[in-house]
């Protein structure tokens, strides 16, 4: 019982933080925040993206020029919980993997064009 009063004082805690920092600010952490995601659940996100972006700057290197495949194993690893496309512009906005990041919403952005035509 004195666990669960401890985890709600702590969520209450989080909610008043959240009020008086602009977590706009801090997407990405807002959305860590706003959809539950466990410390584990951050930890693997967060290794899953310094593996893509080993990876990517390995293929760059090699000559590649074409990372589609990078992007859809990051969605399809991605924590259920999360989108995508809003993990990526928060990721972006924030500055984690910037040339990662901008690769995903140059092809996400491209990819959309095409489905416009």
């Amino acid at each position: 019982m004195r666990e669960f009063r401890k985890c709600d004082t702590s969520s209450f805690h989080i909610q008043l933080i959240s009020k008086v920092i602009n977590l706009n600010r801090y997407p990405f952490i807002r959305l860590v925040i706003e959809n539950n995601i466990t410390e584990k659940e951050y930890t693997d996100l967060m290794e899953l993206l310094n593996r893509l972006n080993q990876t990517y700057h390995q293929q760059k290197e090699e000559g590649l020029i074409d990372f589609t495949t990078l992007l859809v194993r990051f969605a399809g690893m991605l924590n259920e919980k999360l989108n995508p496309n809003e993990t990526i512009d928060a990721l972006k906005k924030e500055g984690y993997f910037p040339s990662l990041m901008n690769e995903f919403t140059n092809i996400i952005l491209r990819e959309s064009k095409i489905r416009k035509r």
